[in-house]
């Protein structure tokens, strides 16, 4: 079984309704929620995190700005909202020197991510010894991968990276089908993430509600 993390987001982005689409969804045994740097201003992010902590889930902040000053701003906003867990971002060894000493978990991307909706560049040999180096370094307990924004074979992809570091690793961006879920299951990820296609309706096409969406992939993940 792999985790199942449910993010408010869209197209890498949080969404505006964040905090009232997680109203609909707390209640469905959902254990970590995310949300993006981009897409709501600190306030709201705040407020967010708080009733997500309040909820009972584990609070996921993922890192997708491009620029190497607002990641560092986005690692300090993680660290004012006490987020659980700090995803993404593309400057490791700064932000897990940021970051030490406090209880997030960091798991930075793996391999070379860039744009916006971020894609994942370079070989698979490339990108699994950039998980070997990242998972190697003091204050990084997991890698993010974006598997499915890779342009070549993902199954060899995943496995590589499976096979190069002992940290978890957590799948994201793009998935949207349960057969995907069901492989990365396989391959053993410890989690992965569903965002845009939650919002798009793809996992149960015939029920519109957010919530039935959101059973859908639990149920697909075992969760």
């Amino acid at each position: 079984m792999a985790e199942f993390i449910l993010m408010l987001t869209r197209d890498d982005v949080t969404v505006d309704d964040a905090l009232d689409i997680y109203d609909q969804v707390k209640g469905l045994g959902l254990r970590y929620v995310g949300f993006k740097d981009i897409g709501l201003p600190v306030d709201r992010l705040r407020r967010l995190t708080d009733a997500i902590r309040a909820g009972g889930q584990r609070v996921m902040l993922e890192v997708v700005s491009e620029r190497h000053e607002d990641e560092l701003r986005s690692a300090r906003a993680a660290l004012d909202l006490g987020v659980d867990y700090l995803m993404g971002g593309t400057h490791a060894d700064e932000v897990a020197r940021l970051i030490g000493g406090s209880l997030i978990r960091y798991f930075p991307f793996a391999g070379t991510v860039v744009g916006h909706p971020s894609v994942l560049r370079g070989t698979i040999q490339e990108i699994a010894e950039s998980a070997r180096r990242l998972g190697a370094l003091p204050g990084v307990h997991g890698l993010d991968l974006l598997a499915y924004r890779y342009e070549g074979d993902v199954e060899e992809l995943v496995a590589a990276v499976m096979r190069a570091t002992p940290v978890p690793v957590v799948a994201a961006g793009s998935i949207s089908t349960p057969a995907q879920i069901r492989r990365l299951a396989t391959l053993g990820v410890w989690g992965f993430t569903v965002g845009t296609a939650i919002f798009e309706r793809q996992f149960a096409p015939h029920e519109p509600s957010i919530q039935a969406q959101v059973k859908a992939v639990l149920k697909i993940s075992g969760s």
